[in-house]
């Protein structure tokens, strides 16, 4: 069983100082490089998915609308649904 001395707390001390001091360290420089190599990854995903939607659209001359799906002009209202019941405010 160890005694808790001076040198013990001063050993502690010095191991937490030197864990904070390395993952400053490692924020500093492997943190920004981790990220960018996120970032170009998204950035060419990104890049990627707007090829494929301009490479299908290259036909299309300037100022030129295009409509992919036409609306639905077959709905037919259904009245079976149910009656209109008026209500009253109970208090």
């Amino acid at each position: 069983m160890q005694e808790a001395g001076i040198m013990n707390f001063i050993r502690t001390l010095l191991i937490i100082l030197a864990i904070y001091y390395a993952l400053k360290i490692i924020g500093r420089y492997i943190f920004p490089i981790f990220m960018k190599k996120m970032m170009q990854n998204v950035e060419k995903k990104f890049n990627e998915q707007q090829g494929r939607t301009t490479s299908q659209n290259q036909n299309v001359k300037e100022g030129e609308t295009i409509i992919d799906k036409a609306p639905n002009t077959h709905s037919k209202s259904n009245n079976d649904v149910g009656e209109y019941v008026d209500y009253e405010e109970v208090e």
